[in-house]
């Protein structure tokens, strides 16, 4: 009988303890957790000063229209990569918010389980009052009956212990949840900012260039300096295809002599300006245009027109984005204007190949695809070899 006294009151006592631990772990689910404040998103500062000195520069008449042109170009095509890569963040932190709401819902919902377990036994516990565990004990009709009521009170204290561990558990995982939520809106709002912030200064960028437009169509002297420009910046490609020439070529597997009248269009476009001889209405100028523009929309894919190697691919000044590809024989065709380069130089192309995307990188007349073929030093009319 002692023995028994003694066993029914650490039961006893066990019970009590916890029935303690399952009502004073219970309002752990309403502690808060905390976040990391956000931080503010990177300056575009750097952008707008140089903007403002290369418009200055201009109207000093330090650098001339392609030169700033070009800066400006060189300056939206960074920006766009900029744009492009806060789109990315952005997405990847709304996702990353989305996944962490999520998981700290899940996390919610199995507290909340675990919650209204320990509730339903504290309130077992409190029914059963405080002799509950020693009457079950003394009430047993013998010895097995009480080693088994002994074993089944032992159980309820260890799956109470369990239960109350698992909150505790679920609670940390919770509140890690909250924080990583947290911490994703922050980021969420940080690449949000970012990608605001470039998106306007890219517009800004893409603005100066007609502003700086209109004060050359204002100014005659200004517009015949451009024009003196442009003609520097075709006898510099004149140049550089002359150094090509000089250089080995690979035989295309087809002659690309062959191909006169069967040429695909480099771009699903239709002409805008012709080969020869032509007056520029907006500039009011008359020039010798020894490729052909066609009305490209921006973005839209550029395509070798025949088998050959890409022998130049990147900034030319008064052309923008340039990709020259040697089809061999002497022939070239130029592809300048462009929005993106796709190859580089050395890269083996198959007709049809994308080399690019129409844009309007040094550009003086919106977005399009200026095209050129050569053979030799003279240029020929693309009309004459294009497909009908």
């Amino acid at each position: 009988m002692i023995a028994r006294g003694r066993g029914g009151a650490g039961l006893l006592i066990a019970a009590f303890a916890a029935s303690a631990r399952l009502a004073l772990a219970l309002p752990a689910a309403e502690t808060p957790s905390g976040g990391r404040a956000a931080k503010g998103h990177p300056d575009f500062q750097h952008a707008s000063d140089a903007r403002r000195e290369r418009l200055e520069s201009f109207e000093r008449r330090e650098h001339g229209l392609l030169e700033t042109l070009e800066g400006i170009d060189r300056s939206a095509s960074d920006l766009s990569q900029e744009v492009s890569g806060a789109q990315e963040r952005a997405r990847e932190a709304r996702q990353a918010l989305e996944l962490a709401e999520r998981v700290a819902q899940e996390a919610a919902a199995r507290q909340a389980l675990t919650r209204r377990a320990m509730t339903a036994r504290v309130i077992a516990l409190y029914k059963a009052g405080a002799v509950g565990p020693v009457r079950a004990i003394f009430t047993a009709s013998g010895p097995r009956e009480l080693l088994a009521r002994v074993y089944a009170l032992q159980s309820l204290l260890e799956r109470d212990a369990a239960l109350v561990a698992r909150y505790r558990n679920e609670g940390e995982r919770l509140a890690r949840a909250r924080e990583e939520a947290v911490a994703a809106a922050a980021e969420r709002d940080r690449a949000a900012a970012r990608l605001a912030a470039g998106s306007r200064e890219l517009g800004l960028e893409l603005a100066s260039k007609q502003d700086l437009l209109q004060q050359v169509r204002a100014d005659r002297l200004r517009e015949r300096a451009a024009i003196e420009e442009l003609e520097a910046a075709a006898q510099a490609l004149e140049s550089t295809l002359d150094g090509l020439r000089q250089g080995p070529s690979r035989a295309p597997s087809v002659p690309f002599s062959s191909l006169r009248g069967r040429l695909p269009a480099p771009v699903a476009a239709p002409l805008a300006q012709r080969f020869g001889r032509v007056v520029d209405a907006e500039f009011r100028t008359e020039t010798f245009r020894k490729g052909v523009d066609f009305a490209a929309q921006l973005g839209q894919s550029v395509h070798a027109v025949a088998d050959g190697e890409v022998r130049f691919a990147g900034w030319f000044r008064g052309y923008g984005k340039l990709v020259i590809v040697d089809h061999g024989e002497q022939y070239f065709t130029v592809a300048g204007h462009l929005d993106e380069i796709r190859v580089q130089v050395g890269d083996s192309l198959r007709a049809g190949d994308v080399i690019g995307t129409a844009g309007e990188t040094g550009s003086l007349g919106g977005a399009l695809l200026y095209f050129e073929i050569r053979r030799g030093s003279e240029a020929l009319d693309p009309s004459e070899w294009l497909a009908p």
